[in-house]
């Protein structure tokens, strides 16, 4: 019996351990630190972790369940942000995004829209009209009249430049993208990996604000 409680002390420490073991984050392999680099909404006491995606990315599709789960684990500490790839200032997909803030229906529709576009293709992957997107977010429920005027408002103006100019000063490449604290561009091999060098990158910010 004795034995027996020793080997499942045992099992339930090996997942701490080979946490403790993961090796620190490497720049130039596994990060690159963005020079003058700034926080999209800084807020004291925590780490903030944006996430750079597009609608229309197939990557970004599979990697939002396991950004979910993984921010749930995260820490209380963690704010993880969602921020389109503005390409281009009529961008509708990224203005529906916008719009979805405004309304403050980001955590209902956000995954209904890679859905539509992904699985149920209900919604084009590249090129949607702003009248398609406001139809598509008018569909699950949301007032028409508000989220065409979100979408064009000059506050989603102004943080279609913001994201577009966040993306730039961080060196964008693709999506899906995690910046780290606005400091550290992350460069996963895989999806997963993304998400362990982002554990690295938070442990190392959190030693130096102690």
């Amino acid at each position: 019996m004795i034995r027996r409680l020793l080997a499942l002390g045992l099992l339930l420490l090996l997942p701490l351990s080979a946490a403790a073991q993961q090796p620190a984050p490497v720049e130039g392999r596994d990060y690159v630190r963005i020079e003058g680099g700034q926080r999209w909404k800084p807020e004291p006491g925590t780490v903030e972790v944006v996430e750079i995606f597009a609608y229309s990315c197939g990557h970004c599709d599979q990697f939002r369940p396991m950004l979910d789960a993984w921010k749930r684990t995260a820490g209380k500490d963690v704010r993880v942000h969602y921020l389109p790839a503005a390409y281009s200032p009529d961008d509708a997909y990224a203005r529906g995004y916008f719009a979805l803030e405004a309304l403050g229906r980001v955590a209902q529709v956000h995954p209904l829209l890679f859905d539509a576009i992904h699985r149920e293709y209900s919604l084009p992957a590249r090129g949607a009209s702003g009248g398609e997107m406001a139809g598509f977010l008018a569909a699950q429920g949301l007032d028409a009249a508000k989220v065409h005027a979100a979408m064009a408002s000059p506050a989603t103006d102004e943080k279609m430049n913001a994201a577009r100019e966040f993306a730039v000063r961080s060196g964008l490449q693709g999506t899906p993208t995690l910046i780290i604290n606005g400091k550290y561009r992350v460069l996963g091999r895989t999806l997963g990996d993304s998400l362990r060098i982002a554990d690295g990158l938070i442990a190392m910010e959190r030693a130096v604000s102690r």
